[in-house]
């Protein structure tokens, strides 16, 4: 959303439009397999995937969320979700003096259907029968696997001074870009027309839509989906029903609903990563580490929540530490840090080399006795050895690295394993308890 929408829509925040929160069901999709964030998908879904040291990724819908008044969510799980339902128990609990909740969906046997959820919308359409026990009248569909920060107020007050039955938050995007989402084509007052679904770079020509001046001297003249819609309540059922062999929202039901219904398109141009692969979670993690990082998780009108350690703060002995964000409970002895994402419980020994690297931290301290500790697996020594070098790399939870090390894709592989480390993306990912010897070179 340009600044000047923006300065309007909070200024026009009165009571009736703060109430639209309180009519609203919040579901955040907890995603399929994962298979492009593969290994760090391994032992959990995507939404459960560690961020930014201390956070997951499922924490960013659900802060926006809450701190849009939006307290009834839902969040629809199936695949690897053990990790994530843990996550969400422990993180979010409302007091008694107010009707929130956030309450897991994973997938069911019914009468009805026997099998997993089949995509985004059949995910919806099933769980219907949950979200309809609660006075609503907008459903606010969102991802589990998205950065950024969205006062999903301002979308609402947009959806209804719209008059819309269906409001979809689209960003613009440049045309190289613009292959990777599904792009919308909206009107001069921003009312969706048509919608292609990951169109080639040669079939672009035409799909352009009004943006912003600032905007269209970027070249970011496509509107892409950003996957949060807002549903008028009927509006959803009699989609969802009419249409019961549609599976995904991008591809089937939003194509209907725009030859049926008034669908708008709510713009938005804040900073908006869609977590889908190793590169893009690599990338967004390191931008959080620098000086100005167009995300700002310092936000106090726009806290992050997440499950409270209640850890010691980081310790940082005779080391050189640049550009880089370290959570607490980490231990750091005269090592060399740049440019790199330290998560909890990291331990770093001396004379150790990290630069551009995601290191998730750990789930105990190696010094803890394995005979007493949670979790029970995992390697007895986490964290990085002395005199290793981890450059370009993302280190998942529970990783022991031992001395003398160089984790380095020096030879600029973009695909490969090998034993206790992949390769993706060009980035080297060891996954969660690997264990690492003395000595190895990858």
């Amino acid at each position: 959303m340009n600044r000047t929408m923006q300065q309007a829509f909070s200024a026009s925040l009165d009571l009736e439009t703060l109430r639209l929160s309180e009519q609203t069901i919040a579901v955040v999709l907890g995603g399929g397999v994962g298979s492009r964030l593969f290994p760090l998908t391994l032992m959990r879904s995507k939404p459960a995937v560690p961020l930014a040291g201390k956070y997951r990724l499922i924490d960013i819908p659900i802060s926006n969320c809450i701190n849009s008044g939006i307290n009834r969510i839902f969040v629809l799980t199936q695949f690897n979700s053990a990790s994530l339902n843990r996550h969400i128990v422990q993180t979010y609990r409302f007091d008694r003096f107010r009707s929130g909740f956030v309450s897991i969906l994973a997938a069911e046997q019914t009468p009805s259907s026997r099998e997993w959820f089949q995509g985004t919308a059949d995910a919806v359409r099933r769980s219907m029968a949950h979200i309809a026990v609660f006075r609503h009248n907008y459903v606010l569909i969102l991802s589990g696997d998205q950065l950024y920060l969205m006062d999903y107020r301002q979308l609402l007050a947009y959806h209804r001074a719209k008059q819309a039955d269906v409001t979809i938050a689209t960003i613009p995007v440049r045309a190289e870009e613009a292959p990777a989402f599904g792009i919308l084509k909206t009107d001069a007052e921003g009312i969706i027309t048509e919608f292609y679904e990951k169109p080639p770079l040669h079939e672009l020509a035409g799909k352009e839509s009004p943006v912003p001046p600032e905007m269209e001297a970027q070249g970011r003249i496509y509107l892409a989906s950003m996957g949060i819609y807002v549903f008028s309540k009927e509006v959803l059922r009699q989609l969802l029903e009419e249409n019961p062999t549609d599976h995904d929202f991008g591809k089937q039901i939003i194509p209907k609903a725009i030859c049926g219904f008034r669908v708008v398109s709510y713009p938005f141009t804040g900073y908006w990563s869609d977590i889908g692969t190793i590169r893009s979670f690599y990338e967004a993690n390191l931008m959080l580490a620098q000086r100005h990082p167009p995300f700002d998780m310092y936000n106090p009108q726009m806290p992050l929540y997440t499950n409270a350690h209640m850890l010691p703060p980081a310790k940082v002995q005779s080391s050189f530490v640049q550009d880089s964000i370290i959570a607490e409970g980490s231990v750091i002895v005269n090592s060399q840090i740049v440019n790199s994402v330290i998560g909890i419980r990291s331990v770093i020994r001396e004379n150790a080399t990290v630069k551009n690297v995601v290191m998730m931290g750990a789930d105990y301290y190696p010094w803890h006795d394995p005979e007493v500790r949670d979790p029970v697996e995992g390697p007895e020594n986490p964290g990085i050895g002395e005199e290793s070098y981890v450059e370009g790399a993302i280190i998942d939870k529970n990783v022991s690295i031992g001395r003398r090390c160089v984790i380095k894709n020096r030879d600029q592989v973009q695909e490969g394993e090998g034993p206790n480390f992949y390769i993706r993306d060009g980035i080297v990912v060891l996954p969660k308890n690997a264990h690492i010897p003395d000595g190895t070179i990858i």
